[in-house]
C-alpha cells in the first residue's frame, strides 16, 4: 500500500502547495489503479487539529473512501477508544481495510518507565480486536521503538490478538532498520518504508536496507532491488527542490530519546521557531519540550498532542515563563488556543488524567469536559455552509468543498483567494512554483490537455513608491506586463499603537502572527476570560482573553491584520 493522504498532506496542500487535496486524491488514484491507498486518520479529529462532530467525521470518511481511500489507519493522540469509535464504526460500514495504530510512547524494555508498559498495550489491542478491525498498528512516531522493544511487542500482540501486525517508525535514532529486522524476526506482518533518497533521520527507514538485509531467509521480501534504486534515484532529484524546507538534521540523534519530538512535528517546529524570533534558542526550545511534556503529565505526543507541548514549549521560551510562572500569572496569561483546548477536554482523556493545578489556571473558571466532545458538539448544519460556500466561490459547492472548509476554516478560504486571484497553480512544475524564473530563462506549463504555455522572463522594472514592480515578459512569443507587490520590499508599514501593560483596559497581542478571528465589536459586553481576538503564526493559534468585565470601547484590528507582540488589539472603557 502507499500511504499518501492525511492530516499534514491535507494541510500542506492547501496552506502551502496551493492545491485542493481532494483532487490529488482523484488524479493519484487514475494513474495508480492498482495499489491500495491509505491514509492516517485522525480520530475524531479526522485531519484536522480539533474535535469535529460526529456527522463531519463519519461524512469524511464516506467521501474519502468515494475518492479512492482504501485503507483507513486510524489511531487517537492519547490511545483513548472512545474518540476513535464512532470513526472505526463509520469506516468498517464502508468496506474498506480499517486499522487502528496504538501510539508508542515510553520504553516497553525500561522497567523504569511505568506508565506505558507492555500490558497498558496489550490491553488495548484486546480491546480493539473485540470491535471487529482487520489490522493492528504500531505508530511509533518519534521512533522511540528501540530493537528489542520493537521484538516484544510485536511478538507479543501477535500472540494474544490474532490480528496482523503493522509497525510504522521514524529513523531518527538511526536504529529504525535494525527495529524493524527484530519486528520482522517477531513475525510483523507489514512494515513501512521509505525509498533510500527520502529514508532517514526524521522519515521512515531504508527500503532497500530492509530488502537487502532480508535476502535469502524465509521472510525475504519480494521486491526488485534494482527497480527500487531506479526510483530512489529519481526521487534523490527531487528531493534537491525542497532542500529549504528540510530539517537541518545532517545525521541520527539520540537527543530524540530524551526531547521524544514526533518526526513529523521535528521538521517543521524549527522553521516554526526561527519564524517566531527563536531561531538562536533551538536547543533551548528542544529542553523546554521535554520539560512541557513532563509538565503536563508525559502524554503520548502525535498531532494533535503532540502540538499542544511545542506550543506551551514555544509560549513559555517566547514569554521567558518558568514551570512556576504557569501557576502563578496563569490567571492573567493568554495561553495557546490549543493548550486550552487540551485541558477543556476537547482533544480527548489523555492516559493518567491531566495536571490538575494547570488545567484550573489555563481554564481560568470554565469546567473541563468529562465526556467524549462529539456527544455535545452539536451536528454541522452542511446546507448552511453550503449557502455560505456559494457565495464565496460563485458556484454550487460539492461536499468535499464543504468539509474543505469545515475542517481548516481560514486555510481553505485563503486557499480559494489564491485561486480566485492566480486560477489553478498545481499545474506549475515544483521548481517554478517555488522559486519562479530567472531573468532571461524561460519554461512551459501544461495547463491542460494539448494546451501548453511558454513564458520567459525578461526584465523586472524599479521598485515604485507602494512597493509594487512591473514584471515584463512573453507569453507564447507574445510580450506581456503585469505589476506585482514585491513581499521582500522595504515599505513604510503600518505602526500600530502598543498596550500599555499597567492598563487594564487594553488588551494586546501576546506574540506575533497574523489575526484570524475578531469575536467582538465596540459596545459588547465580554466578562474576564472571554475571547475576544484570535491570532495565529506558523499554525500556533493564541486565544486572546479579556483580563477583566467591561465594555468593549474600540477594536483596532480586523481578520487579516498582521500584528507584532504587544501592539493593541482592543480597549475596554
Amino acid at each position: 500500500s502507499l500511504e499518501m493522504w492525511g492530516g499534514a498532506t491535507f494541510d500542506v496542500a492547501m496552506r502551502f502547495l496551493k492545491e485542493d487535496p481532494w483532487e490529488r486524491l482523484i488524479q493519484l488514484r487514475e494513474r495508480i489503479p492498482n495499489i491500495l491507498f491509505q491514509m492516517l486518520l485522525r480520530g475524531a479529529n479526522a485531519v484536522g487539529y480539533t474535535n469535529y462532530p460526529d456527522n463531519v467525521v463519519k461524512t469524511f470518511i464516506r467521501e474519502s473512501a468515494q475518492a479512492g481511500i482504501d485503507l483507513f489507519r486510524i489511531f487517537d493522540c492519547f490511545n483513548w477508544i472512545e474518540g476513535m469509535k464512532v470513526a472505526i464504526e463509520e469506516a468498517l460500514k464502508t468496506g474498506k481495510l480499517v486499522e487502528v495504530a496504538l501510539c508508542y510512547t515510553g520504553d516497553v524494555t525500561d522497567p523504569k518507565r511505568t506508565k506505558y508498559t507492555l500490558d497498558y498495550y496489550l490491553g488495548l489491542a484486546k480491546e480493539l480486536e473485540t470491535m471487529g478491525v482487520h489490522i493492528l498498528g504500531i505508530k511509533d512516531m518519534a521512533g522511540l521503538c528501540k530493537p528489542q522493544a520493537a521484538y516484544q511487542l510485536v511478538k507479543a500482540l501477535k500472540e494474544e490478538t490474532g490480528l496482523p501486525v503493522h509497525f510504522h517508525t521514524h529513523d531518527t535514532a538511526g536504529s529504525g532498520v535494525a527495529s524493524c529486522l527484530m519486528a520482522s524476526e517477531a513475525g510483523v506482518d507489514i512494515v513501512d518504508l521509505a525509498l533510500s533518497s527520502v529514508a532517514g533521520l526524521t522519515a521512515q527507514p531504508s527500503l532497500e536496507a530492509v530488502v537487502a538485509a532480508l535476502a535469502g531467509t524465509e521472510r525475504e521480501p519480494q521486491v526488485d532491488l534494482n527497480y527500487a534504486m531506479a526510483m530512489a534515484n529519481y526521487w534523490e532529484r527531487v528531493r534537491e527542490f525542497y532542500a529549504p524546507f528540510e530539517s537541518g538534521l545532517k545525521g541520527p540523534t539520540g537527543e530524540v530519546y530524551i526531547h521524544e519530538i514526533p518526526g513529523g512535528q521535528y521538521s517543521n517546529l524549527k522553521p516554526r521557531a526561527v519564524e517566531l524570533g527563536l531561531g538562536d534558542r533551538w536547543e533551548e526550545l528542544k529542553a523546554m519540550y521535554a520539560k512541557v511534556n513532563q509538565i503536563l503529565g508525559d502524554l503520548i505526543k502525535v498531532t494533535p498532542s503532540s502540538k499542544v507541548v511545542a506550543d506551551l514549549a514555544i509560549f513559555m521560551l517566547k514569554n521567558d515563563l518558568t514551570e512556576e510562572d504557569l501557576y502563578q500569572r496563569g490567571e492573567s496569561l493568554s495561553f495557546p488556543q490549543s493548550v486550552v483546548d487540551f485541558f477543556k477536554g476537547m482533544m480527548g482523556q489523555p492516559y493518567g488524567g491531566f495536571n490538575e493545578k494547570l488545567q484550573r489556571v489555563v481554564l481560568k473558571r470554565e469546567k473541563p469536559l468529562a465526556c467524549r466532545p462529539g456527544e455535545l458538539l452539536p451536528p454541522e448544519d452542511f446546507e448552511a455552509k453550503r449557502t455560505e460556500l456559494r457565495e464565496l466561490l460563485g458556484r454550487e459547492p460539492t461536499n468535499r468543498d464543504i468539509l474543505s472548509a469545515l475542517l481548516y476554516p481560514g486555510v481553505y478560504e485563503d486557499f480559494v483567494d489564491h485561486q480566485k486571484i492566480y486560477s489553478d497553480t498545481s499545474v506549475m512544475k515544483t521548481p517554478l512554483f517555488l522559486y519562479g524564473l530567472e531573468i532571461g530563462q524561460e519554461d512551459s506549463v501544461d495547463i491542460e490537455e494539448g494546451k501548453t504555455l511558454v513564458i520567459k522572463l525578461n526584465a523586472v522594472g524599479e521598485l515604485l513608491k507602494d512597493g509594487t514592480r512591473v514584471v515584463h515578459f512573453e507569453l507564447n512569443g507574445q510580450p506581456r506586463e503585469v505589476r506585482v507587490k514585491d513581499l521582500s520590499a522595504q515599505v513604510e508599514e503600518i505602526q500600530r499603537p502598543k498596550a500599555e501593560p499597567s492598563n487594564p483596559h487594553h488588551i494586546g497581542a501576546p506574540m506575533p502572527g497574523k489575526v484570524v478571528k475578531v469575536l467582538v465589536n465596540p459596545g459588547d459586553k465580554v466578562k474576564r476570560g472571554d475571547t475576544v481576538v484570535v491570532v495565529e503564526a506558523m499554525k500556533v493559534e493564541t486565544a486572546v482573553m479579556a483580563p477583566q468585565k467591561g465594555k468593549v470601547k474600540d477594536v483596532l484590528v480586523t481578520r487579516g491584520d498582521a500584528v507584532e507582540s504587544g501592539d493593541l488589539l482592543v480597549v475596554l472603557e
